[in-house]
């Protein structure tokens, strides 16, 4: 049994709705980890791998967080000094 949704995942602002998504996409994930893939085809395999990486953009897409690396953050404060 396999399952697969196209639907698109984008973080909407609304707490709720984005733990509900948030969610469903966990309890899928541990549901995939927990099933006896060794009985599964090569091709039902693959699917169940492209899902858990689509499941993954979406979680990905529900996280708000601005992520600054070192080098970023060092250009930043050389371009404020340069301003002031």
């Amino acid at each position: 049994v396999t399952y697969a949704s196209n639907a698109s995942v984008t973080a909407t602002g609304d707490p709720v709705k984005d733990a509900k998504t948030f969610a469903e996409i966990s309890q899928r994930v541990t549901e995939i980890q927990n099933m006896d893939k060794t009985n599964l085809t090569n091709a039902e395999k693959k699917s169940l791998r492209q899902e858990l990486i689509k499941k993954k953009k979406k979680a990905d897409g529900l996280d708000k967080k601005v992520y600054l690396s070192v080098g970023a953050i060092i250009i930043i404060i050389l371009l404020l000094i340069l301003i002031l």
